[in-house]
């Protein structure tokens, strides 16, 4: 019976020598290798500050990539008698039923309820259901207001005077009935963070606001003249700064550094409008307070 390892007796001390300081070495290599792999051993290699930033979104990236191909159903209010072709196909209303609430809008009447507005496009009682807590009636339009442009107002019947809206003081906010000193606050403070109001429309976005109170507040006040509003730079504002921004938040704040990290810098608002949460109802009025 041969004796285990038997071979190795045929070669000479030096060579059983030799065999064995090589099986040392590769042990040793081998051992050397599963170190720095297993703890990301890198030297002393200094970051540079883009990539401290890269790394500190690599989180917010992966679940980027993991959420790409899935489109979050986000809804905004909006008002059904002024929506757009896209903010149709958006809302999941098909040609048909845009077609009809288009024939309708052309013969001068409005939309007034959430079952005038079932009656009129046909849509299913399911996507109403989906709809109904977002409808927001009025027979306001989205109009901008062009740089340099005034919005002529008459004096009522009620014998107020239009009052513009950028430099309308808390206590004349007040004499709306409805408005108390918190709502006037939060108008007169965003308004300030913004640099002033460039359409009516975004008063909307008080959605505390009694819906009576935001009628007068509509018919006592309008844009007079185009503000000189306070711009953001998307390409280099800091995470702190596109939070603070009023129509964005922390999530989208994140959203935005981390497309710019991995794409680049945006040209235009268009760019940002795939990002999940972004409000796309409010695009033509958050490009008037963007800089590329």
């Amino acid at each position: 019976m041969k004796k285990p390892f038997g071979f190795f007796l045929r070669f000479t001390k030096g060579q059983r020598k030799g065999v064995m300081a090589l099986l040392f070495l590769i042990i040793i290599f081998q051992a050397g290798y599963f170190i720095f792999t297993s703890f990301g051993f890198s030297g002393n290699k200094e970051v540079s500050p883009e990539e401290a930033e890269w790394l500190s979104h690599q989180e917010e990236i992966d679940k980027l990539k993991e959420a790409k191909s899935v489109k979050k159903d986000t809804i905004f209010p909006f008002n059904p008698n002024f929506i757009s072709d896209y903010k149709a196909y958006i809302l999941g209303l098909n040609e048909e039923q845009l077609y009809k609430l288009t024939a309708f809008r052309k013969t001068g009447a409005y939309v007034n309820s959430s079952e005038e507005f079932k009656g009129v496009t046909g849509i299913h009682d399911t996507l109403l259901i989906k709809l109904k807590p977002y409808l927001r009636f009025s027979q306001k339009p989205d109009v901008m207001v062009s740089k340099g442009e005034a919005k002529e107002k008459h004096v009522k019947e009620e014998g107020f005077k239009v009052i513009d809206i950028n430099i309308a003081t808390s206590e004349q906010l007040q004499a709306v009935y409805g408005i108390g000193p918190y709502y006037a606050k939060c108008i007169v403070e965003k308004r300030e963070q913004l640099g002033g109001y460039v359409n009516m429309n975004q008063l909307d976005d008080f959605g505390d606001v009694p819906a009576n109170s935001l009628h007068d507040i509509y018919d006592r006040f309008a844009v007079i003249t185009q503000p000189e509003v306070n711009t953001i730079n998307v390409n280099t504002a800091s995470l702190h700064q596109l939070s603070r921004f009023p129509y964005f938040n922390k999530d989208l704040a994140r959203a935005i550094i981390t497309q710019r990290s991995m794409l680049g810098n945006f040209s235009k608002i268009e760019d940002l409008l795939e990002i999940n949460g972004f409000p796309v109802e409010k695009e033509k009025i958050i490009a008037l307070y963007l800089e590329f």
